[in-house]
């Protein structure tokens, strides 16, 4: 089941519109979310994760609406995000950061802490999971932000950017982790190359809203290069 985004307006300020009467669906399997910087892309994401709220219109998934107080920790404990910019909690080791993230996401606390070295070793950090969160690199706090969003096993993994800051041993690294994961994975990129390796699915936003939404194969087909630029 997708998270549906039905007839939504969002604008991050007053009287703008960013998304107006916004129909989408995420498809199920590995998507690329695609487009120009500004077209919405990290917003997007951040309306999935229940970050933000839609001034009119719903966000659904399996039926929650994170809008409404009722659903919202349910609705979060399906869906994991990746912020564009992760950030150290002052104090805390690698560990413990990803055990807290497991904890806010529902689950009780000793499993959160067993979990969290697992998810650490997924990302190529286990050999730091001791070490204090601001002591780490940009790219290493990047994969500590990753292994936030698989500690809790969600149903659904939101990542904006999540090979920015990463040298190629990890950009490589991240594609393991993402060609072997089953789910549904949504991933908002620059990096267009190879789409239909990774991908099952392409969503490309542009000013108008969504400019191809559709199977990665179809991409090149439809305009890809082109669309990048709308």
């Amino acid at each position: 089941m997708p998270i549906s985004f039905h007839e939504c307006g969002f604008g991050h300020r007053r009287g703008s519109r960013l998304f107006t009467d916004l129909d989408l669906l995420l498809p199920q399997g590995r998507t690329a979310l695609v487009g120009p910087n500004g077209s919405g892309k990290s917003t997007l994401l951040g309306l999935a994760a229940s970050l933000f709220h839609p001034r009119a219109g719903r966000v659904s998934y399996r039926g929650l609406d994170p809008a409404l107080r009722r659903d919202r920790a349910r609705y979060r404990a399906l869906v994991g995000w990746m912020p564009q910019d992760v950030r150290p909690l002052p104090g805390l080791t690698a560990r413990e950061q990803v055990g807290y993230a497991g904890w806010l996401k529902g689950l009780p606390r000793r499993e959160a802490w067993r979990r969290a070295p697992a998810a650490l070793e997924t990302v190529g950090l286990g050999e730091l999971a001791g070490e204090s969160c601001a002591a780490l690199s940009g790219g290493q706090l990047r994969r500590v932000g990753l292994a936030q969003t698989l500690v809790h096993d969600a149903e659904v993994i939101l990542l904006d950017e999540p090979t920015a800051g990463l040298d190629p041993e990890q950009r490589d690294r991240f594609r393991e982790i993402l060609a072997g994961r089953d789910g549904h994975v949504v991933v908002a990129t620059h990096d267009t190359g190879g789409l239909a390796d990774l991908y099952d699915s392409v969503v490309a936003l542009g000013p108008g809203g969504v400019a191809y939404a559709g199977p990665a194969a179809g991409w090149a087909a439809a305009g890809g290069p082109a669309l990048r630029g709308v």
